[in-house]
């Protein structure tokens, strides 16, 4: 099969489109033509400067397509299933395969592209709202980096849910697109102060709830953004910056709440995780809610996929067709 790889991280240019061994399909496996593959911020910072599981390296964690086998324990799929999965690693090739219980049939009407978006900023979003965020109606909430995949995911989810929904983005055109979504109100924050913004917009009372994925300065800026009791999930760190710290007499002041959130290790230990991502596939497909596919690249692109990503222009997923 063919795929993007590389020997070693660094900037997109690492990247070589090359033929490597189809994967194996153990037992309890599911092998998939990709047909459409999401980039994840996570795939980003990987190449960037993760660990390398083999030599050379497929990364990625997303993508949807057909399944051409399965392994002799596998009872949930057959072939020509369309389905879309999820793994550690392995999903910028032609082919992959991951462990039956990371994936899920493709719902009928929905497409196949707008499947490949979904599990880990849809997963992720709702886990951090409604699992650790315990978000109710009528409460607001921060959505911080609303125009990546957990951003716009976030967004709708939490407006479907009844709550207030802010948002920050780097310009003003990026906030006009996620008012579109959902969002009731955004501070761009090139031009303000998140925190600032916040206190403004929620006359100087702040949030209930906030769904943080940038990390540094800005996870400071969404702790003093919450109100009284507020919550913070932290699920990222797209920022690229130093490492977050939190300041435990900032929280302990306001009786805050700071929890961290890591899908892959959820899908791990929780099994409630895979049905949750079903119902997000579902509510897709029924029209509640709305997949943002911001442009697509060709797998032997995938260095200019990764540099479109990062050159911070983008608003939802970047797929990549094989």
């Amino acid at each position: 099969m063919k795929a993007a790889v590389y020997s070693e991280t660094g900037g997109p240019e690492v990247f070589r489109y090359l033929e490597v061994p189809d994967p194996e399909v153990g037992p309890g496996a599911v092998l998939v033509r990709n047909e459409f593959i999401s980039i994840e911020g996570g795939d980003v910072l990987s190449r960037a400067g993760g660990d390398l599981g083999r030599t050379p390296h497929i990364v990625g964690y997303q993508s949807a397509g057909t399944v051409e086998a399965v392994g002799d324990a596998v009872t949930s799929f057959v072939p020509g299933d369309r389905v879309v999965t999820l793994a550690m690693d392995g999903s910028h090739a032609e082919l992959r395969a991951v462990p039956e219980g990371f994936a899920w049939k493709i719902p009928e009407g929905l497409s196949t592209d707008d499947a490949a978006t979904v599990p880990v900023p849809f997963g992720t979003a709702h886990d951090a709202l409604f699992e650790f965020g315990r978000l109710t109606e009528g409460e607001t909430v921060l959505v911080t980096a609303g125009s990546g995949g957990v951003g716009v995911a976030a967004i709708q989810l939490a407006k479907r849910a009844g709550a207030r929904v802010l948002t920050t983005a780097s310009t003003s055109e990026k906030l006009a697109r996620l008012i579109e979504l959902g969002a009731d109100d955004g501070i761009a924050y090139r031009d303000e102060n998140i925190a600032v913004g916040v206190r403004r917009l929620t006359g100087g009372r702040g949030v209930d709830l906030v769904v943080e994925n940038v990390g540094g300065a800005t996870f400071t800026d969404a702790l003093s953004s919450l109100a009284y009791r507020g919550r913070c999930v932290s699920v990222g760190e797209v920022g690229r910056g130093d490492a977050t710290v939190a300041q435990l007499s900032m929280m302990r002041e306001r009786n805050l709440t700071v929890v961290g959130y890591f899908m892959g290790m959820e899908m791990l230990v929780a099994r409630r995780c895979h049905a949750m991502v079903a119902g997000v596939l579902d509510a897709m497909a029924a029209g509640e809610l709305r997949a943002v596919i911001d442009r697509r690249f060709a797998l032997a692109e995938a260095a200019e996929a990764h540099a479109w990503i990062e050159s911070g222009v983008t608003v939802g997923r970047v797929l990549l067709v094989p």
